[in-house]
C-alpha cells in the first residue's frame, strides 16, 4: 500500500500545541511552526478507524490493559529491535516526560546527583531541578558532524560527584545520534562500576534511518538490563502524543515495584481507553506505513541538507541518524542567542526551538523539526533563503 504524506487538514484551531500557541513563544502568529515534535502529517487510518471503532461502544468507563495491549509491545519490540521483552517487565506512563520525573522521584533523594549529556531535551533539566536534585554534566562533543561522548569526563563526574542516575536520550534529542551497541556497553558498564541507574529515553526508537540500528540500552547484557529503566511509546512514530500512552520495561522487580508504587501514588496509571487501543493498532498494522514515512522523512532531511549547503554557507546541518529532528549549526552566522531567535521568527518567519533550551552546547544552535509537507519545508527553506540573502 503506498501512503500519502504531501498533505495534511489544516492545524491552526485544533487546540494544537504547535500552532495555536505560537503567539505565547514567538509573540506572533506568522511563523511556520517548525518545532512541536509532532509531525504534521495525518495520524495512519489504521489508528484512526480503531479509535472510531472503539468509540461507538457508548460507554467510556474505567478500562483495564487486556493481554492484548502487552502481546502488541512485546511483538512490536521482538520485530523491529531484536528484542525480547517479557509481559510482567511492562509498565504503564502517561508519557515519558513524566516518566522521567517519576523515575527520579521513585529512586533518588533530595541532593543526589544525577547526570545528564547536554546539549539534550530540556525535561531533563526539569526533572532534576523540581526534585531538588543536583544537577551534573556530562557534554556532548560535536565531532565530524555527529554529537559523542566524552567518555573520560562521563566517569570522571560520576565518581567526582558520586551520582546515583544516568538520564540517556537513546536515540539522541535533539542531535538525531544513534548510539552504537559499544557506545552503549561502555556506558552501561561504567554505570554497573558505579552504582549508577540509569533511564534510558527511547521514545525515538523507531525513527531510524537507513545504514543505523537502534540498540536498546537494556538489550546489551542482563547485568545492564537489570540497571536500567526503559521508556518508550508509539507517539512519535505514529504521530499520537496527544492520547498520552507510553511504557516502561523494568527487568528489575525492585525497580519495578518502587516504579509502580511511585505511579499508584499519583494515580496516573489507569491511562486512557484510546491510547490503548491506538497502540494496539499502531504495533500491530504499523510497519508498511512506517517504512514509507522514513523513506519521507528522509526526503525532507536531504532536501533541507542540500538547499543549506548550496544557499546558506552559515548554516551547517548535523545530519541524523535519527528523528525528524535537525540540529542545525548556526554559529557560522555570528549572532547572539537573542539575535538567531529574532532572526528566525521576525526576518525568516520561520518557528523553531532555541539551541539555547537544550543546555551547554546548545548555544548558537536551532532544532527544525521537518516532519511536514514537503511543499511547506520548500516553503519555509525559502522564507529562510531570502532572509538569509537580505542579512548575510
Amino acid at each position: 500500500m503506498t501512503y500519502s504524506f504531501d498533505d495534511c487538514p489544516s492545524r491552526k484551531g485544533s487546540a494544537s500545541v504547535k500552532y495555536d500557541l505560537r503567539q505565547m513563544f514567538f509573540n506572533t502568529d506568522d511563523v511556520i511552526p517548525l518545532w512541536v515534535a509532532d509531525m504534521d502529517f495525518r495520524t495512519p487510518a489504521f489508528i484512526m478507524d480503531a479509535v472510531r471503532k472503539r468509540a461507538e461502544h457508548e460507554i467510556l468507563g474505567y478500562s483495564i490493559r487486556p493481554q492484548s495491549f502487552f502481546d502488541a509491545i512485546i511483538n512490536w519490540n521482538r520485530k523491529r529491535h531484536q528484542w525480547k521483552v517479557e509481559k510482567e517487565t511492562i509498565l504503564f506512563s502517561p508519557g515519558i516526560v513524566p516518566a522521567l520525573n517519576i523515575a527520579v522521584e521513585a529512586y533518588t533523594e533530595k541532593g543526589d546527583a544525577v547526570l545528564v549529556q547536554p546539549p539534550v531535551y530540556f525535561p531533563f533539566f526539569n526533572a532534576v531541578k523540581d526534585f531538588e536534585r543536583q544537577l551534573i554534566e556530562n557534554p556532548l562533543r560535536l565531532s565530524n558532524g555527529r554529537l559523542s561522548i566524552d567518555f573520560e569526563d562521563f566517569e570522571q563526574k560520576i565518581v567526582e560527584n558520586n551520582v546515583k542516575m544516568f538520564l540517556l536520550s537513546n536515540p539522541h534529542n535533539p542531535g538525531g545520534t544513534v548510539w552504537t551497541e559499544e557506545e552503549l556497553q561502555r556506558m552501561g558498564e561504567i554505570c554497573l562500576k558505579h552504582r549508577v541507574l540509569v533511564l534510558s529515553d527511547e521514545i525515538h526508537a523507531d525513527l531510524i534511518f537507513e545504514g543505523h540500528k537502534h540498540t536498546p540500552l537494556a538489550s546489551v547484557s542482563e547485568k545492564i538490563a537489570a540497571n536500567t529503566i526503559t521508556a518508550m511509546a508509539p507517539s512519535k512514530t505514529f504521530n499520537i502524543a496527544g492520547l498520552a500512552t507510553s511504557y516502561m520495561i523494568i527487568s528489575n522487580p525492585e525497580l519495578r515495584e518502587k516504579f509502580e508504587k511511585t505511579i499508584n501514588r499519583w494515580h496516573v496509571g489507569n491511562g486512557n481507553i484510546f491510547g490503548n487501543v491506538a497502540l494496539e493498532a499502531a504495533y500491530n498494522n504499523g510497519e508498511e506505513w512506517l517504512e514509507e514515512l522514513m523513506a519521507y522523512l528522509k526526503g525532507n532531511i536531504t532536501y533541507v541538507y542540500n538547499f543549506i549547503a548550496e544557499h546558506l554557507p552559515g548554516i551547517k546541518v548535523v545530519l541524523p541518524e535519527a528523528t525528524y529532528l535537525v540540529w542545525l549549526d548556526c554559529r557560522g552566522l555570528e549572532l547572539g542567542d537573542e539575535q538567531l531567535r529574532d532572526f528566525f521568527v521576525q526576518e525568516a518567519g520561520l518557528g523553531l526551538n532555541e539551541g539555547r533550551s537544550f543546555g551547554t552546547g546548545g548555544s548558537g544552535f536551532m532544532r527544525l523539526n521537518i516532519a511536514a509537507p514537503k511543499s511547506l519545508i520548500e516553503k519555509a527553506m525559502g522564507q529562510l533563503k531570502t532572509a538569509y540573502d537580505k542579512r548575510f
